[in-house]
């Protein structure tokens, strides 16, 4: 994982904590994008998407990041804006229909899978 995406790893480690599904960090830092790393998670539901999205806006605060909340009242997608990351939390049917990973398919992207004992990085 780069250095980048090791920056974030304790914002991943929240949306793990909360049991988010295909967590993914997209280093976009070369590709003139919106913000430097997009975070990508699923949810079950709306109310394991507000918990998510709970998660992830007190990790960032805590590290000093503030955010800003969007989609909260969406089904399929919501995000949080804290500048050089954005987290982007979706159902199953949102993910599928707005595709980023395919759209930023040039962003070198590292699944997050918390194993034991590694906090998440490989």
């Amino acid at each position: 994982m780069t250095e980048l995406l090791k920056e974030y790893e304790y914002v991943l480690s929240a949306l793990s904590d909360k049991s988010g599904e295909d967590i993914e960090a997209m280093d976009l830092s070369g590709l003139g994008g919106l913000a430097d790393v997009f975070i990508l998670v699923t949810g079950n539901s709306e109310v394991h998407m507000k918990t998510l999205m709970d998660a992830a806006e007190e990790a960032l605060e805590r590290h000093g990041q503030p955010c800003r909340r969007e989609g909260e009242t969406s089904a399929n997608w919501r995000l949080l804006d804290a500048g050089h990351v954005i987290v982007h939390i979706f159902s199953h049917k949102g993910r599928d229909f707005y595709k980023l990973d395919k759209l930023w398919a040039d962003a070198e992207t590292e699944r997050y899978e918390e194993a034991e004992g590694t906090g998440g990085l490989p």
